[in-house]
Protein backbone atom coordinates (compact mmCIF):
# COMPACT_ATOMS: atom_id res chain seq x y z
CA UNK A 1 0.00 0.00 0.00
CA UNK A 2 1.13 3.34 -1.39
CA UNK A 3 0.21 6.97 -0.61
CA UNK A 4 1.82 10.49 -1.12
CA UNK A 5 2.61 12.14 1.77
CA UNK A 6 -0.36 14.37 1.80
CA UNK A 7 -0.01 18.50 3.44
CA UNK A 8 -2.87 18.38 5.84
CA UNK A 9 -3.76 16.33 8.85
CA UNK A 10 -0.25 15.33 9.52
CA UNK A 11 0.71 17.29 12.06
CA UNK A 12 -2.47 15.57 13.99
CA UNK A 13 -1.47 12.58 15.27
CA UNK A 14 2.64 11.89 16.34
CA UNK A 15 4.25 8.77 17.54
CA UNK A 16 5.46 7.88 19.29
CA UNK A 17 5.76 11.64 21.27
CA UNK A 18 2.80 14.16 21.93
CA UNK A 19 2.73 16.97 20.04
CA UNK A 20 3.99 19.59 21.96
CA UNK A 21 6.96 17.02 23.78
CA UNK A 22 8.05 16.34 19.76
CA UNK A 23 7.92 20.01 19.60
CA UNK A 24 10.09 21.14 21.88
CA UNK A 25 12.93 18.72 20.93
CA UNK A 26 12.65 20.41 17.31
CA UNK A 27 12.98 23.82 18.87
CA UNK A 28 15.73 22.74 20.89
CA UNK A 29 17.62 21.03 18.04
CA UNK A 30 16.44 24.61 15.67
CA UNK A 31 19.17 26.31 18.15
CA UNK A 32 21.43 23.95 16.44
CA UNK A 33 20.84 25.08 12.76
CA UNK A 34 21.35 28.15 10.83
CA UNK A 35 18.79 30.74 10.58
CA UNK A 36 15.84 30.32 7.88
CA UNK A 37 16.51 32.82 5.24
CA UNK A 38 14.85 35.66 4.65
CA UNK A 39 10.96 34.96 3.26
CA UNK A 40 10.92 31.20 4.12
CA UNK A 41 7.51 29.93 5.31
CA UNK A 42 7.88 29.10 9.24
CA UNK A 43 4.61 26.64 8.75
CA UNK A 44 6.48 23.20 8.99
CA UNK A 45 4.84 20.92 5.94
CA UNK A 46 5.73 17.37 4.21
CA UNK A 47 8.51 18.02 1.46
CA UNK A 48 5.42 18.32 -1.74
CA UNK A 49 7.24 15.86 -3.95
CA UNK A 50 8.26 13.25 -1.82
CA UNK A 51 6.39 9.62 -0.72
CA UNK A 52 5.92 7.72 1.88
CA UNK A 53 5.53 3.60 2.08
CA UNK A 54 4.51 1.40 5.07
CA UNK A 55 6.02 -1.52 5.89
CA UNK A 56 2.69 -2.73 6.88
CA UNK A 57 -0.74 -0.57 6.41
CA UNK A 58 -2.41 -3.08 8.70
CA UNK A 59 -0.12 -1.54 11.49
CA UNK A 60 -0.64 2.00 11.51
CA UNK A 61 -1.40 4.66 8.53
CA UNK A 62 0.33 7.65 6.94
CA UNK A 63 -1.19 10.15 9.53
CA UNK A 64 0.59 8.91 12.92
CA UNK A 65 3.79 9.37 10.81
CA UNK A 66 5.07 13.23 10.84
CA UNK A 67 7.53 14.39 8.04
CA UNK A 68 8.66 17.62 7.58
CA UNK A 69 10.94 20.32 5.59
CA UNK A 70 13.21 21.45 8.04
CA UNK A 71 16.05 23.22 6.45
CA UNK A 72 18.78 21.89 6.62
CA UNK A 73 16.49 18.84 5.78
CA UNK A 74 14.04 17.33 7.00
CA UNK A 75 12.41 15.86 10.11
CA UNK A 76 11.24 12.27 10.61
CA UNK A 77 8.88 11.16 13.83
CA UNK A 78 7.78 7.59 12.85
CA UNK A 79 5.05 5.27 14.02
CA UNK A 80 4.68 2.76 11.78
CA UNK A 81 8.23 1.92 9.61
CA UNK A 82 8.45 3.40 6.47
CA UNK A 83 10.41 4.42 3.23
CA UNK A 84 10.27 7.63 1.98
CA UNK A 85 11.67 9.15 -1.50
CA UNK A 86 11.66 11.64 -3.97
CA UNK A 87 11.83 10.40 -7.39
CA UNK A 88 13.90 12.58 -8.28
CA UNK A 89 16.82 10.75 -6.34
CA UNK A 90 18.47 8.01 -8.47
CA UNK A 91 21.76 6.56 -8.77
CA UNK A 92 23.59 3.67 -10.82
CA UNK A 93 26.72 2.61 -12.10
CA UNK A 94 29.62 4.36 -10.01
CA UNK A 95 28.34 6.57 -6.88
CA UNK A 96 28.64 7.88 -3.57
CA UNK A 97 25.30 8.17 -1.08
CA UNK A 98 25.79 10.20 2.08
CA UNK A 99 23.21 11.49 4.80
CA UNK A 100 24.17 13.15 8.05
CA UNK A 101 21.36 11.84 11.14
CA UNK A 102 20.89 12.79 14.41
CA UNK A 103 19.13 11.02 16.69
CA UNK A 104 16.80 12.27 19.81
CA UNK A 105 15.98 10.65 22.70
CA UNK A 106 15.00 6.89 21.78
CA UNK A 107 13.48 6.62 25.41
CA UNK A 108 15.06 2.36 25.67
CA UNK A 109 13.96 1.55 21.93
CA UNK A 110 16.51 0.63 19.43
CA UNK A 111 14.57 0.59 16.30
CA UNK A 112 16.90 1.27 12.94
CA UNK A 113 17.04 4.26 10.49
CA UNK A 114 19.02 4.99 7.48
CA UNK A 115 18.71 4.90 3.81
CA UNK A 116 18.07 3.08 0.93
CA UNK A 117 19.01 2.57 -2.32
CA UNK A 118 18.61 0.56 -5.64
CA UNK A 119 14.99 0.85 -5.32
CA UNK A 120 12.52 -0.37 -7.88
CA UNK A 121 8.71 -1.13 -8.33
CA UNK A 122 8.49 1.10 -5.03
CA UNK A 123 4.21 1.72 -5.38
CA UNK A 124 3.65 -2.01 -6.47
CA UNK A 125 3.82 -5.46 -4.95
CA UNK A 126 7.47 -5.99 -6.47
CA UNK A 127 9.20 -3.41 -4.49
CA UNK A 128 12.79 -4.17 -4.20
CA UNK A 129 15.60 -2.02 -3.00
CA UNK A 130 18.84 -2.63 -0.73
CA UNK A 131 18.69 -0.68 3.35
CA UNK A 132 21.15 0.56 5.17
CA UNK A 133 20.89 1.51 8.73
CA UNK A 134 21.51 2.23 12.22
CA UNK A 135 20.79 1.85 16.12
CA UNK A 136 20.98 2.65 19.42
CA UNK A 137 23.86 0.99 20.60
CA UNK A 138 26.32 1.36 18.31
CA UNK A 139 25.24 -1.39 15.59
CA UNK A 140 24.74 -1.43 11.75
CA UNK A 141 22.57 -3.60 9.56
CA UNK A 142 22.36 -4.02 5.65
CA UNK A 143 19.09 -5.62 4.65
CA UNK A 144 17.60 -6.25 1.13
CA UNK A 145 13.80 -6.44 0.72
CA UNK A 146 12.16 -8.04 -2.36
CA UNK A 147 8.34 -7.93 -2.44
CA UNK A 148 7.25 -8.80 1.51
CA UNK A 149 10.52 -10.56 2.08
CA UNK A 150 13.78 -9.53 3.31
CA UNK A 151 17.40 -11.51 3.53
CA UNK A 152 19.69 -10.24 5.69
CA UNK A 153 22.99 -9.47 4.11
CA UNK A 154 24.40 -8.15 7.16
CA UNK A 155 22.77 -8.51 10.55
CA UNK A 156 22.41 -6.14 12.76
CA UNK A 157 26.88 -5.80 13.27
CA UNK A 158 28.40 -3.91 16.82
CA UNK A 159 31.13 -1.16 15.31
CA UNK A 160 32.98 1.87 17.37
CA UNK A 161 32.22 3.98 15.28
CA UNK A 162 28.01 4.12 15.39
CA UNK A 163 27.64 7.49 17.66
CA UNK A 164 24.96 6.26 20.47
CA UNK A 165 22.57 8.47 22.19
CA UNK A 166 23.31 6.88 25.40
CA UNK A 167 27.06 8.04 24.61
CA UNK A 168 26.81 11.51 23.39
CA UNK A 169 28.81 14.39 25.18
CA UNK A 170 26.76 15.74 28.45
CA UNK A 171 23.66 18.00 27.42
CA UNK A 172 24.08 17.07 23.79
CA UNK A 173 20.25 17.16 21.88
CA UNK A 174 21.31 14.25 19.73
CA UNK A 175 23.73 11.37 18.77
CA UNK A 176 24.94 12.64 14.95
CA UNK A 177 25.73 10.23 12.91
CA UNK A 178 26.93 10.29 9.27
CA UNK A 179 26.20 6.96 6.81
CA UNK A 180 27.79 6.70 3.83
CA UNK A 181 28.03 4.25 1.12
CA UNK A 182 30.52 3.57 -1.95
CA UNK A 183 29.80 1.98 -4.89
CA UNK A 184 32.57 1.23 -7.75
CA UNK A 185 33.29 -1.44 -9.49
CA UNK A 186 35.52 -2.91 -7.04
CA UNK A 187 32.54 -3.56 -4.86
CA UNK A 188 29.99 -2.01 -2.30
CA UNK A 189 31.60 0.02 0.77
CA UNK A 190 29.55 0.68 3.80
CA UNK A 191 31.09 3.74 5.97
CA UNK A 192 29.51 5.35 9.09
CA UNK A 193 31.58 8.39 10.27
CA UNK A 194 34.26 8.38 7.75
CA UNK A 195 35.16 4.61 9.06
CA UNK A 196 34.70 1.79 7.11
CA UNK A 197 32.01 -0.82 8.56
CA UNK A 198 31.47 -3.11 5.85
CA UNK A 199 32.52 -4.50 2.48
CA UNK A 200 30.94 -6.22 -0.11
CA UNK A 201 31.91 -8.05 -3.53
CA UNK A 202 30.76 -6.03 -6.97
CA UNK A 203 27.84 -7.55 -7.71
CA UNK A 204 26.29 -9.35 -4.60
CA UNK A 205 24.03 -6.19 -4.73
CA UNK A 206 21.33 -4.80 -7.08
CA UNK A 207 22.31 -1.37 -6.51
CA UNK A 208 21.00 0.61 -9.18
CA UNK A 209 17.72 2.58 -8.86
CA UNK A 210 15.96 4.85 -6.62
CA UNK A 211 17.41 6.40 -3.24
CA UNK A 212 15.55 7.08 -0.03
CA UNK A 213 15.20 6.95 3.42
CA UNK A 214 13.79 4.30 5.41
CA UNK A 215 13.17 4.50 9.41
CA UNK A 216 11.55 2.05 11.66
CA UNK A 217 8.82 2.51 13.80
CA UNK A 218 8.59 4.97 16.55
CA UNK A 219 11.85 6.87 15.65
CA UNK A 220 12.50 10.04 16.15
CA UNK A 221 14.96 11.66 13.88
CA UNK A 222 16.63 14.93 11.80
CA UNK A 223 18.18 13.93 8.37
CA UNK A 224 20.30 17.47 7.38
CA UNK A 225 21.69 15.80 4.41
CA UNK A 226 20.86 12.97 1.84
CA UNK A 227 23.81 13.60 -1.10
CA UNK A 228 24.07 11.37 -4.53
CA UNK A 229 27.58 11.59 -6.14
CA UNK A 230 27.83 10.09 -9.26
CA UNK A 231 31.17 9.10 -10.42
CA UNK A 232 32.33 9.88 -13.52
CA UNK A 233 33.66 6.40 -15.66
Amino acid sequence: MHRSIQRQGVMSRLAPLPLLASLSLLAAFQLLLPSPGAGQEDELTPPPTWEVRLDNPDRGNVDDIWYVDMPPGWHVTTGPAAIFWDPAKTASGSFRIESEIFLFDPEGRREGFGFFFGGAELKGPNQAYVYFLIREGGEFLVKVRRGEETESILGWTSHPAIASWATREQDAQTAKNVLAVEITPQGVRFEVNDKEVAVLPAGRLSTDGQVGLRVNHNVNIHVTSLDITQHVP
